[in-house]
């Protein structure tokens, strides 16, 4: 909760700030970078930070806190700062990093607003930064206590024992513990990072959703391979030069786009390599014997480009009350509708819970026509791969 003193001056300031963030992020991470280049190699994503998404993302979620502390004083956007958390732990973030961060952050608010930094004003959005950090770390810690390890310590070695290639551009890797230990358990639909080091000597982490059911003898993740400017490091990489046999350094699980206890009806909804949390949460369905009523949507761009299509039929069929529904933008698929996917099209229970995974414009559609068709806003659920630019826009 902010204090008495503080809340005035966020509240004056805000729109300030809020319009500055873009040019103070980027002067953040600037300057940071220069005093820390070890961070930008071994930490950050350079993609993220080459095409401006990060700073758009810390942008979006210090505003979107901000606002939620002036919004409702007595309560904390856990949603979101959960998210962050998993991501963070994911990555072996560490308290003391969070010093760090302030040092840059507010040297960029300084640099980029001048005189209008007042002691009052600085004071005040110190305060917000710290009810954020402070409430991150321990929601850290207590992730780190979960998997039993040392702040930080998430990565552990794994061996490549499957190799498939499940597309042109998609291949699927299956994994387990070089000292012979079980995988361990998961919650279906969490994600793990893997780190891997590249030719200049950067060891970059990249995030990518477990496609298989918990309690496998072998964990498995599916890697789409990221054309564009910049290419993807990691995924072109471990596309190019992971093979079986080969170790890999793979966190424990994170993520809180979980499939839900109970018996309420689900809505599973995902494009392209959105599907691989929702196989996680197919496989587990079918393997308890689950008789919920399971809708499953899936578009893509052609059967072809579809991973795992198959297994997701089969998946589905497992299912006594599962049904599916594919699209694909291109023609030539008999049980497939053509162009984006139509969840209006769909009977969908009142009491249904939505889970999407995506690209944000897919999700964007979706979400916006399951809240105008009356699903409960809390009852629709997202998981972004990258960083997140919903934050605050959710609306």
């Amino acid at each position: 909760m902010l204090s008495e003193q503080a809340t005035p001056v966020v509240r004056a300031t805000l729109p300030v700030v809020g319009d500055a963030l873009g040019d103070i992020t980027e002067r953040f991470y600037a300057g940071m970078f220069a005093a820390r280049p070890e961070l930008l190699r071994d930490l950050f994503n350079r993609g993220n930070q080459a095409s401006g998404d990060q700073r758009r993302a810390l942008a979006g979620s210090i505003a979107a806190f901000a606002g939620a502390l002036l919004e409702s004083p007595d309560t904390r956007p856990d949603v979101m700062l959960s998210r962050i958390a998993h991501k963070h732990a994911s990555l072996g973030v560490t308290a003391e990093q969070y010093k760090i961060v302030h040092e840059h952050l507010f040297a960029a608010i300084v640099d980029v607003l001048g005189e209008a930094v007042t002691p009052e004003v600085a004071q005040a959005w110190d305060e917000v930064y710290w009810l954020m950090a402070n409430a991150l770390i321990a929601l850290e810690a207590g992730l780190y206590q979960e998997k039993g390890v040392a702040e930080g310590e998430v990565v552990r070695p794994m061996e490549i024992v499957e190799r498939h290639q499940e597309t042109a551009d998609t291949v699927s890797f299956a994994l387990r513990h070089t000292d012979g230990r079980p995988t361990g358990t998961f919650r279906p639909g969490q994600y793990v990072s893997v780190r891997v080091e590249l030719p200049d000597g950067a060891r970059q982490i990249r995030q990518y959703s477990l496609s298989t059911a918990p309690g496998t003898a072998q964990w498995r993740i599916t890697v789409k391979r990221v054309d564009g400017d910049p290419a993807g490091e990691v995924s072109t990489w471990l596309h190019e030069h992971a093979r079986v046999g080969d170790v890999l350094e793979v966190s424990a699980p994170f993520g809180d786009l979980v499939l839900p206890e109970g018996d309420g009806p689900l809505l599973l909804a995902s494009a392209g390599i959105g599907s691989t949390p929702m196989l996680a949460m197919l496989g587990h369905l079918a393997a308890t014997g689950s008789r919920r009523r399971v809708i499953v949507v899936h578009a893509d761009r052609s059967p072809a480009e579809h991973a795992h299509r198959e297994e997701l039929r089969r998946l589905v069929e497992a299912l006594p009350q599962g049904s599916l529904n594919l699209w694909y933008e291109e023609p030539g698929a008999a049980d497939a509708g053509l162009g984006r996917a139509d969840v209006t099209a769909l009977d969908l229970p009142a009491d249904v819970t939505a889970y999407l995974c995506g690209p944000l414009p897919f999700m964007r559609q979706v979400r916006g026509d399951l809240l105008a068709g009356g699903v409960a806003a809390a009852a629709v659920h997202y998981e972004v791969f990258g960083p997140d630019l919903w934050l605050g826009t959710e609306g």
